[in-house]
């Protein structure tokens, strides 16, 4: 047990291998329940960060996160599902896992605990004072993480963080902490469960509010996506015969055409005028 760990504090449940599976499945589901409610006190940590990134985005700045194991799984989930939902460069959102695009299947033998590979991976992609970086780490503790926001630090880059611990090493580096304290996980230790939940959660909001105020999206559709796949283009297409009030079999013509919702609408209005 590590003192003061809330994240390694031991299980509200125990002797988890008598229970029945509805029992299992229960209490997991109430202890997911508390995860949303420790996001929400989170909140007033989350809003300065992403007025920040706003900003910086507007000066040509990016995002990045840094993560090890399941925290760094999510930061390059997150940062992937950017361009194809909002029609973003690549480059705009930018995930980094301790060792590597190989460590999202496998894990990698003391990846996490290097406090130097963080800086040599974010200096491949020539971070800068216009960029934000973003450490995620349940524990708080990962060498990866702090040392890649120490570094971070020294060089201008203004820096956040995700925890779900208060008052850690992490948290201490970061200009933005965000402390979502979830409480001891279901299985004793394992940060997979409620503090994943928790770190996706509050990415969802930050690219998504970032996205929302760089005019990503109009009213509440996704109208950069890339058309990807037919169940998009079918998306697309209603999105667009919605909005102008026009039949299916045109909006798809129009959707094709122009490749993207927005442009499709702004193009018909346009020929119209």
């Amino acid at each position: 047990m590590i003192t003061g760990s809330t994240t390694e504090q031991s299980s509200y449940y125990d002797n988890l291998e008598d229970m029945s599976v509805k029992d299992l499945l229960f209490n997991m589901n109430n202890e997911d329940k508390k995860v949303a409610i420790a996001v929400e006190q989170s909140i007033p940590q989350i809003e300065p960060l992403v007025e920040e990134i706003v900003k910086r985005f507007k000066t040509g700045g990016r995002l990045f996160y840094i993560g090890a194991g399941t925290s760094g799984r999510l930061g390059v989930l997150d940062a992937s599902e950017c361009p194809p939902t909002y029609g973003v460069p690549d480059h705009w959102v930018i995930g980094l896992i301790a060792g590597g695009d190989g460590a999202l299947r496998k894990a990698v033998e003391n990846a996490e605990d290097d406090f130097k590979q963080a800086w040599i991976d974010l200096k491949a992609y020539d971070i800068n004072s216009k960029d934000v970086l973003i450490g995620i780490a349940a524990s708080g503790r990962t060498p990866y993480v702090i040392g890649g926001l120490k570094d971070a630090n020294s060089n201008g880059v203004l820096t956040g963080c995700i925890t779900c611990n208060k008052g850690s090493a992490v948290a201490k580096e970061a200009r933005f902490p965000i402390e979502a304290v979830v409480g001891s996980e279901f299985v004793t230790g394992s940060t997979r469960m409620k503090s994943g939940t928790a770190q996706k959660l509050v990415l969802n909001m930050i690219s998504t509010s970032v996205m929302v105020k760089l005019g990503r999206i109009r009213g509440n559709k996704m109208v950069d996506m890339q058309l990807t796949n037919d169940k998009l283009v079918e998306r697309g297409t209603k999105m667009v015969a919605n909005e102008l009030g026009i039949e299916d079999n045109l909006a798809k013509e129009l959707l094709l055409k122009y490749q993207s919702v927005r442009s499709a609408i702004d193009n018909f209005r346009k020929d119209k005028a």
